[in-house]
């Protein structure tokens, strides 16, 4: 038995590595789960502890270098144990579910309980749902539709509800009734979820153009080396100059609105009165909105800023972020969400981490804004899953998002998740991306006026189901047997 157990352990948590880890495997969310819960749901519950234990650390442990990059060792080890916790917690309790019970409907235990944690996760962390399952499906934009009705939320319950089914179909076998039973229902909701998609996506007109009339065209720079609060003109100047360059270069080619990427540089107000004075004439010389993110340092309080400079040389909006990155925990933490109006439509301002949380994006979309523009700086290993997370934001609020990052990519994306167009940053002399697109109202969600009820409704039911077990205590159906976690 220990023969068969430890390796398909090792197996089901190196398969767990590429849906938890910064470039999920879309298709392996929906069923590399499964064999994991199957032997759960078919050994003894000392012995399912240790397999989802071990599993669940084999495949956590594909993040703890890039955590312990960002954050000290001990609390890069402590994240990764935490987000093992989250998939014993998921494991063990629907193997509770099944097993006590046996009835067909036990296969949603799983994806209540997951949906559950998402939700719970998203409100409460100071990195909100982050690598969450949910986020695993942006390469795949039928998929990602569930979005725009449920939120991350509605994407992490149909797949594991896939998953689940899988699961007592591997443990039971598919001729057992509750296995039928499961199934079907599983089928009938993916079937439906992926139908919408399917149907949106089919019903959504073309973002992309190949001439400017009717669109915008939008323009992203990006270059990796950036400018700290001690760098000496030697080194800032000649990366000043190249953007300069590439705006000037991107300009003569007819982008009207021009991104560049977070924290460009650090500087003194003093300095930076300069740095916007400089680009603010340079945007009224060619005619262009530019939007640029700066850090501000006073030797007290730190600021990271956007800034969007309009064709008359003018501040239009200052923005500052709300939500830091750990090696940026020291910075002031803003709470405006600002708007403006180009070409009759409204821009919303955000800045990379903002993006990744659910409220953040909902604001922008209660605001009924139709474009997202967003500085970034990503870490580069981090660069496919950043964007993923800031692409959902469009699906769930029904805008296009414009997201030019340092150390990652510049991205365009529509309201239906769909990348227009995209390219990897740079070192010097760095990387430019120029993109016509069609910009209109915002499509309107369902994610907009509910936000995660559905979330919070999964919340509700894991609480009460929890109780009505503690409650019963032992007591079980005749002829099933008592389990326990």
């Amino acid at each position: 038995m220990v023969i068969r157990i430890v390796p398909a352990t090792i197996v089901t948590g190196v398969l767990l590595r590429y849906v938890v880890g910064l470039q999920p495997v879309w298709w392996l969310a929906w069923i590399a789960p499964a064999p994991l819960l199957a032997l759960a749901f078919r050994s003894e519950a000392g012995t399912a502890r240790g397999i989802v234990a071990c599993a669940a650390l084999i495949a956590a442990s594909v993040n703890l270098p890039y955590f312990q990059a960002l954050m000290p060792a001990v609390a890069g080890i402590a994240v990764t144990v935490a987000q093992a916790l989250m998939w014993c917690l998921a494991v063990l309790c629907a193997r509770r579910v099944v097993l006590r019970y046996q009835r067909w409907w036990t296969v949603f235990a799983y994806p209540v309980l997951w949906t559950a944690i998402d939700t719970l996760m998203a409100a409460l962390l100071p990195d909100g749902n982050w690598g969450n399952i949910g986020y695993s499906q942006y390469e795949f934009p039928v998929a990602l539709q569930i979005a725009a009705l449920f939120g991350t939320g509605g994407i992490t319950f149909v797949v594991s509800l896939v998953a689940s089914a899988l699961a007592m179909a591997l443990a039971f076998g598919v001729r057992a009734p509750r296995v039928r039973g499961a199934g079907a229902a599983a089928a009938m909701i993916a079937c439906a979820a992926l139908g919408y998609g399917a149907l949106r996506l089919q019903a959504a007109p073309p973002q992309a153009a190949r001439d400017e009339q009717g669109h915008t065209a939008f323009g992203l720079v990006a270059v990796d080396k950036g400018a700290g609060l001690q760098a000496t003109a030697t080194y800032s100047e000649p990366i000043w100059r190249q953007y300069e360059e590439h705006i000037a270069a991107l300009a003569r080619q007819s982008a009207s609105v021009i991104v560049l990427p977070e924290k460009v540089a650090v500087m003194s107000p003093a300095q930076a009165a300069q740095a916007q004075a400089r680009f603010a004439q340079l945007a009224a010389r060619l005619g262009v909105w530019i939007e640029i993110g700066v850090g501000i340092d006073d030797g007290g309080k730190r600021l990271n800023l956007a800034w969007l400079l309009s064709p008359k040389g003018e501040l239009a909006q200052s923005y500052q972020k709300h939500h830091m990155a750990p090696p940026e925990r020291d910075y002031a933490s803003g709470d405006g969400y600002n708007l403006h109006a180009i070409g009759g439509q409204r821009y919303g301002l955000a800045i990379c981490k903002d993006m990744h949380f659910a409220s953040m994006g909902r604001a922008y979309g209660r605001r009924q804004a139709a474009v997202m523009l967003v500085p970034a700086w990503d870490f580069g290993v981090d660069r496919f899953l950043a964007t993923g997370m800031t692409t959902v934001r469009g699906v769930e609020n029904g805008y296009t998002i414009v997201r030019s990052s340092r150390e990652g990519l510049m991205t365009v994306t529509d309201p239906y998740g769909r990348i227009v167009a995209q390219r990897d940053s740079a070192g010097m002399p760095g990387s430019a991306l120029l993109v016509n697109v069609k910009v209109s109202a915002p499509v309107p969600t369902l994610y907009t006026r509910i936000g995660d009820a559905f979330g919070w409704l999964c919340v509700v039911i894991a609480i009460a189901g929890a109780a009505a077990m503690i409650a019963g205590g032992r007591r079980v159906r005749p002829g099933a047997p008592a389990v326990s976690l």
